[in-house]
């Protein structure tokens, strides 16, 4: 006996055939092909990614570039960077940087957290004034006074997610995040504790994020250590 398809198939062909599977064509701009980026760092960095993935946009380029070959060249781990930006090459990179260097989406509002006061003085102490007795610098030191960061590569801290920061310390501690020599930030990850580290991943977290924040001009010289990402 002869096989015939069910009706339903027939119907589903139908309607296959009849969808316009031509789609209009999408504009080649650099925005539409960093949709991959924004799909995890979202476009306003208020949507989506909030619990774990740092904000970029307003970034300084230099930081934003130097990140990218990180991953490229396997200084930083983490697959899915790694997969995008394996056959970029820098000049595109840089391409890529400077466009959401000059993002200036809203600001997210502070995180939440369940901290008790001593943990918040602990975190601004450490940030704003260091720890001279354990060669730890102050994060403003490097950072900039309002945290936003320093041009031309020294990001902001403010706005990234708590969970973000204990995971980069604990990268930096166990040297599956490395930057160009010297790292500065892996050596004071060494000398910190992490309570310090969590006291400090917790002030940053609670503190709000200015919309009109900028990076400021220049790192305050001279650097507290020396640090090869920054020229």
């Amino acid at each position: 006996m002869a096989y015939r398809r069910p009706a339903s198939w027939l119907a589903c062909c139908l309607i296959f055939l009849s969808y316009p599977i031509w789609a209009a064509a999408l504009p080649d701009t650099l925005a539409q092909r960093l949709v991959a980026c924004t799909s995890c760092h979202a476009r306003t960095d208020t949507a989506k990614g909030t619990e774990y993935f740092p904000r970029i946009s307003g970034k300084p380029a230099g930081y934003l570039y130097n990140q990218l070959t990180h991953f490229r060249d396997g200084r930083r781990q983490y697959p899915v960077m790694t997969h995008m930006v394996t056959h970029l090459p820098d000049p595109y990179l840089r391409e890529i940087a400077d466009y959401f260097a000059a993002q200036h989406p809203p600001a997210p509002p502070a995180t939440p957290v369940a901290a008790s006061p001593a943990l918040l003085a602990r975190g601004r102490v450490l940030a704003m004034q260091g720890d001279a007795a354990r060669k730890i610098p102050a994060c403003v030191a490097c950072h900039g006074q309002a945290l936003a960061g320093t041009l031309p590569a020294v990001p902001g801290l403010v706005g990234l997610p708590r969970d973000y920061v204990n995971a980069q310390f604990g990268a930096w501690r166990n040297r599956t995040r490395q930057a160009l020599q010297p790292d500065c930030m892996a050596l004071i990850a060494t000398r910190m504790s992490l309570d310090d580290i969590n006291a400090v991943s917790t002030w940053l977290a609670s503190q709000p994020y200015e919309s009109d924040a900028r990076p400021a001009p220049a790192v305050a010289a001279p650097l507290p250590l020396a640090c090869g990402s920054v020229p």
